[in-house]
């Protein structure tokens, strides 16, 4: 046991689970054998709670979730320790703004019925983010025009699509006159054309909310690691003592001085925990 660890952050998708979207089973044994240590496990993903609940549910032990990037920080039982909602007024005007990127738009709410998920148009989401689709259909409600489902603070907006068009909804959102009021966060994914555009509270992160849990549970950022494999989890890298990052990440993120671990498809969670003596 590496007695200077109490804490292990890690992404889901592109670091903790494989190719296949299934957990490997040498990266769950890793995390039981930690968790049984001592070490305390949390999941920090850009997925809803729902969709990530049952990622975290296979791993067999008890955990608290950082979902939604940051915005909603709830256990596995549906215990809420925090909510970091966008502000309804601002969600408003970012869509006015984001006209013409509506096809491109997912609303999502911190709620466990349809209406969860709002869109307009399925067609150009299916094209880019068909099997999420498909995984979250019973909570997805298409209506007419996105305004009629902004009556309550949603925890975020999400632009989807190929790289190229999302670099000009970036462009376009920089313009708006956001700053101050939003996080943006960015998910790529180059093998696929595809790039995730999140919109957040001011100050929401991963980051953000793995400082809020370390500090309510008396842990110090050096006794932290975190382990992911994109843009978004960068905050949440920078926080940790011990920042950790994927062989199938960028170039790009390689370049910051944190260790590299194994690929997900070569159980690199597993692989970074062995490395550290955990």
């Amino acid at each position: 046991m590496n007695p200077s660890v109490r804490l292990v952050a890690i992404d889901i998708d592109g670091t903790l689970l494989g190719t296949t979207s299934q957990v490997p089973e040498a990266n769950v044994a890793a995390l039981r054998r930690a968790q049984a240590q001592g070490i305390e496990i949390v999941l920090t993903t850009g997925r809803r709670h729902t969709f990530a609940l049952p990622v975290a549910e296979s791993l067999g032990f008890d955990l608290w979730l950082i979902s939604s990037n940051g915005a909603i920080t709830r256990s596995i039982h549906g215990e809420l320790f925090h909510r970091d909602l966008l502000p309804v007024t601002v969600a408003r005007r970012l869509v006015t703004h984001m006209n013409s990127f509506r096809r491109n738009t997912v609303l999502t709410f911190d709620r466990e019925t349809r209406g969860a998920i709002v869109i307009e148009s399925a067609e150009e989401l299916n094209a880019s983010i068909a099997r999420w689709m498909e995984k979250n259909a019973e909570h997805i409600e298409q209506v007419a025009n996105l305004e009629v489902a902004l009556t309550a603070d949603p925890v975020q907006a999400m632009f989807c699509g190929r790289i190229a068009l999302m670099q000009q909804a970036e462009a376009h959102l920089k313009r708006g006159g956001f700053a101050g009021e939003i996080t943006l966060l960015k998910t790529q994914y180059d093998a696929r054309d595809l790039c995730i555009l999140d919109i957040l509270n001011r100050d929401c992160s991963k980051g953000h909310a793995l400082k809020r849990w370390a500090e309510h549970r008396g842990i110090k950022p050096q006794e932290i690691v975190a382990i992911g494999d994109n843009y978004n989890d960068v905050e949440m890298l920078e926080f940790a003592g011990i920042p950790v990052i994927m062989g199938n990440a960028c170039e790009h993120l390689k370049q910051n001085g944190w260790r590299v671990t194994l690929p997900n498809d070569q159980n690199g969670v597993a692989a970074a925990l062995q490395q550290l003596g955990i």
